[in-house]
């Protein structure tokens, strides 16, 4: 009886038009999804244009923000790159790169690359570049390497971990002039005649302790082997506490499970750390190492801290010039015939070498790198 009745109210609804019950079991639970309740609204769906209707506010938020980088980045960088390519010739033949108060005087400028070739051929230019590499190529490798070894120190003692990690990142949170003119008393000699002088300086009454002779490092009449050794001492022991802090937190997120497996296997602590630690620090590693060489292409605070703006000791000015600092020379027009077209052209190049090694680095690091 009950299965007769199924029957005939399948067959109503079938002259009525409505969909038989079974075909709705078969179609799921999707069909009843979209057949809507009696009484119930509509719901909008997310998105489409109730989205893009409400898309001004969050432009309306980020204006403050993208209208301070359009005025202090996106523009001078326009700005530099007009200047590098504005140049005039005087009556001498010599190319002048653009400055303010020239176009304010009425001066033509020519359209060109000529300021790149008049900074390149410029007499401080490959000093400049020199001494930048050369700092570069020195610090970022020293002082990676003794990040990393401080950082497995301090992630592997137990007492006064918190007051290790504190004296080694104070210098971070120190100026950097205020800690150069630390270093250069510690190396600076006393006295009107430095053959003889009257203090010697603290590391200089170290080396006399262990019978050597003092060394003048950064005064008149040193070498600029000696000016260098104190201004790589200082880059590299300034650039540590960062550099720890990166290692040090990537070492902390190290899963503990790898180092039982390689004492279970038996492993040294060496190539625990050469097998274990570095490769499963290889992201920090490639970050420090990449920001390293970035900062050291735009070093300038150290020479500045020690040597004064003069670059070098005295007697030697410019001896220690870096790219950042010739490109301050010339905007303040401390060199011959400085101009802001020929410190913009240096800041491009600038770019170029750092962007050129960045490249390098990360195409490096794709084949270096365990992530």
């Amino acid at each position: 009886m009950d299965e007769e009745k199924t029957t005939l109210t399948e067959q109503i609804l079938a002259e009525e038009g409505a969909p038989a019950e079974a075909e709705v079991l078969a179609k799921g639970e999707d069909v009843l999804a979209e057949t809507p309740e009696e009484g119930k609204p509509k719901k909008k769906k997310k998105g489409g244009k109730w989205q893009s209707k409400n898309q001004w506010k969050a432009w309306l938020y980020l204006l403050p923000a993208l209208a301070i980088l359009a005025v202090f980045t996106v523009w001078p960088i326009i700005n530099t790159v007009r200047m590098s390519m504005l140049y005039r010739v005087d009556a001498e033949g010599n190319v002048i790169g653009y400055h303010n108060l020239d176009a304010m005087r009425g001066f033509k400028y020519q359209f060109g690359f000529a300021n790149f070739a008049s900074a390149v051929h410029y007499s401080g230019f490959l000093n400049a570049l020199g001494n930048t590499m050369l700092l570069t190529v020195i610090t970022v490798p020293i002082s990676t390497m003794l990040a990393l070894l401080i950082a497995v120190a301090l992630n592997s003692i137990k007492p006064l971990k918190k007051v290790y990690q504190t004296v080694f990142f104070l210098p971070y949170v120190t100026n950097s002039i205020a800690i150069g003119m630390v270093f250069m008393a510690m190396f600076h000699m006393v006295g009107i005649d430095l053959s003889n002088p009257q203090s010697v300086g603290i590391i200089n009454s170290i080396i006399k302790a262990f019978g050597g002779k003092p060394i003048n490092w950064v005064d008149m009449g040193s070498t600029k082997v000696a000016n260098m050794v104190v201004l790589i001492l200082f880059i590299v022991w300034n650039a540590l506490p960062f550099k720890i802090l990166v290692l040090l937190g990537g070492l902390q997120n190290v899963d503990k499970q790898y180092y039982d497996a390689a004492k279970v296997d038996g492993a040294s602590r060496f190539r625990v750390f050469w097998r274990v630690t570095v490769p499963l620090l290889s992201p920090m590693i490639a970050y420090v190492v990449i920001t390293g060489f970035i900062g050291g292409f735009k070093e300038y605070t150290s020479v500045v801290g020690i040597f004064g703006d003069a670059m070098g000791p005295t007697g030697g000015a410019h001896r220690l010039d870096t790219m950042v600092g010739f490109i301050y020379d010339n905007i303040n027009g401390k060199t011959e015939l400085s101009t802001q077209g020929r410190a913009s052209a240096a800041a491009l190049i600038l770019f170029a070498i750092i962007f050129a090694v960045t490249m390098i680095n990360f195409y490096v690091s794709k084949k270096k790198v365990h992530y």
